[in-house]
């Protein structure tokens, strides 16, 4: 009979590795919050609370097609008739 207590050295094992990767995800948590998401809040966020920035705009962060952006041409061709191109109205 194979007893449970026998696969204890590799289940502690596992709980370490465990352990460990969560003791680190935590610590990030941590920092972050403190070393990012709280500064965060007390200078931009309450800049913003207080009307200190401009509106948020959201056309700024929209994604422009490509007529709209500054610096493209946009080249294509509209063929008429027969040729040796392919049509879109599926037959040739």
């Amino acid at each position: 009979m194979v007893l449970l207590s026998s696969f204890f050295p590799f289940y502690q094992f596992l709980w370490t590795v465990y352990f460990v990767i969560m003791f680190l995800v935590g610590f990030w948590c941590i920092f972050m919050f403190f070393g990012y998401i709280i500064p965060l809040w007390l200078t931009a966020g309450l800049a913003e609370y207080f009307g200190k920035t401009k509106p948020f705009d959201p056309e700024e962060v929209r994604r422009k097609i490509m007529t709209e952006q500054e610096g493209v041409e946009l080249l294509y061709s509209n063929p008429k008739g027969r040729g040796p191109f392919l049509h879109t109205d599926g037959h040739h």
